[in-house]
């Protein structure tokens, strides 16, 4: 004969024991910084496809800008990856 549904041993639920660590917070220059990089980075590339030609050093750089440009969004990404 079938077992009753009040008869089957309900499953107990795992909790963690609580956290003695306090959870960690990013450092105060975190936030300001990696946002600085991204737009610094996307500005350069403006720049560099707006009005290139015209200012000296970025001649001087040529394609290299877009490294420049991509560098700085890559820093603010890895600065991303801290952010607690």
């Amino acid at each position: 004969m079938p077992k009753s549904r009040n008869d089957r041993k309900k499953k107990v639920v795992y909790t963690p024991p609580p956290s003695k660590e306090k959870p960690k917070v990013s450092p105060r220059w975190l936030v300001p910084t990696m946002m600085g990089f991204f737009i610094l980075g996307i500005l350069w590339i403006a720049v560099f496809y707006i009005a290139g030609q015209f200012v000296p050093y970025m001649q001087d750089l040529g394609n290299w800008n877009l490294a420049v440009g991509f560098a700085g969004i890559i820093v603010a990404i890895v600065l991303a990856t801290r952010w607690h």
